[in-house]
């Protein structure tokens, strides 16, 4: 369990950035030592340069094994990657140096002797050296073959440094990509933890107006069986069914196109007219272009319930409840309003009635923050609610 946590939290370097990382420092060597060689005007051109370009081939496998060898410290602390760096790249450094004197060793004296003709000055070593110091003007002789030898070690110790250096510059940018790669996957878990939480709050939030719904549809139809009336009471098990199972088929946490919102709706208010036959009248009004427009999921359920539990229920008269939407300045308006006794209504935070009304608004909240307002009051006709939220289209269309 803990190695699977670990593996889905341990964040790599990709393959493919790592190489193309090292083939870009050896590159920029080529080109740098090849300019080197042409300014110094070494000779052999053609010959030097495919030599080098084995070198750098060699210099590539070998920082790729430097690689395999830094990764196994990605999970380490920091102290331990700059450890390895500066311990692992000196033995790496010395093999890259060794290898570019075996490739380049059989044109030193070529070099040399076309260099003293020309009596140019001697090749110093230095970070992007390819031939060992060839040191005086005199071509070594068997008196000085001791100090001919030493020479060459130190050239080689001189440009295995200059390796050096060149590994630990590659080895901090691998760091750099390790830090970037462990920030980027830290903000994708991050965000994935955010959105997780989202999407739970919205399923809470959604899953609270399934229950209310229920208990009062359930209290209507006990209503109806009580007093008889058994084909208004089959009929509302019938359309209490399909509203269930339409509502229940779409994930909780998505948006639906604002038709089947209404539709939902509509189903809701063919139930409760069972229960006022005479005194409940809807009226829907959505305009073609805004049918596809998107919506959460049962965000009118709470409206519409409270337009039939405070201006239906409580009146001996036909209330109008109208469920209509327009665009307004780039922004969708739905507003639900009844024409019943909506300035009686007690609009204080605790009323029973409230409690559907602060539901959307924490489910608009929570599915778009600031951009989306409700507004809610009596009006002269009765009592409105407005919600405005984003235009925001059918993704199919």
């Amino acid at each position: 369990m803990n190695g699977e946590r670990r593996d889905e939290f341990s964040a790599r370097v990709p393959f493919k950035t790592v190489l193309l990382s090292i083939l870009g420092l050896w590159l920029a060597y080529f080109l740098l030592t090849t300019l080197r060689a042409e300014l110094l005007d070494l000779g052999f051109a053609m010959e030097m340069m495919w030599r080098r370009a084995i070198a750098c081939a060699a210099g590539v496998v070998i920082t790729l094994a430097l690689w395999l060898v830094l990764r196994i410290f990605d999970e380490r602390p920091l102290w331990a990657k700059i450890a390895a760096a500066l311990l692992v790249s000196l033995p790496v450094a010395v093999a890259i140096a060794q290898t570019n004197q075996l490739i380049m060793a059989d044109l030193e004296k070529r070099v040399y002797e076309r260099m003293k003709a020309q009596k140019a000055a001697s090749v110093g070593g230095n970070i992007f050296a390819e031939l060992p110091d060839l040191g005086a003007d005199e071509a070594p002789t068997e008196e000085s073959t001791s100090i001919t030898l030493a020479t060459a070690w130190q050239d080689i110790t001189e440009v295995a440094f200059g390796r050096y250096f060149m590994m630990l510059a590659w080895c901090a940018l691998y760091l750099a990509l390790l830090t970037g790669e462990r920030a980027t996957t830290a903000e994708r878990r991050e965000g994935e933890y955010r959105r997780a939480a989202k999407a739970a709050e919205l399923r809470s939030l959604r899953y609270q107006v399934n229950p209310h719904f229920l208990f009062n549809t359930l209290n209507s139809l006990s209503a109806l069986v009580l007093t008889g009336k058994t084909q208004a009471a089959e009929r509302m098990i019938q359309t209490i069914s399909t509203f269930y199972r339409r509502s229940l088929a779409d994930d909780p946490t998505s948006d639906v196109p604002l038709k089947e919102e209404f539709a939902l709706q509509k189903l809701y208010l063919e139930i409760e007219a069972v229960r006022f036959p005479h005194r409940l009248r809807a009226v829907y009004q959505l305009p073609p272009e805004l049918e596809d427009t998107r919506v959460p999921g049962m965000i009118l359920q709470p409206l519409v319930e409270n337009s039939v539990k405070h201006a239906v229920a409580p009146t001996s008269g036909q209330v109008t409840i109208t469920l209509a939407a327009r665009e307004e300045y780039g922004r969708l308006v739905i507003t639900v309003s009844d024409n019943g006794p909506g300035a009686s209504i007690d609009c204080k935070p605790g009323a029973n009635h409230s409690i559907g009304l602060a539901n959307v608004r924490d489910r608009l909240e929570a599915r778009f923050g600031t951009e989306a307002t409700v507004a809610t009051g009596p009006t002269p006709e009765g009592y409105t609610t407005q919600l405005r939220l984003p235009l925001l289209r059918n993704l199919e269309g």
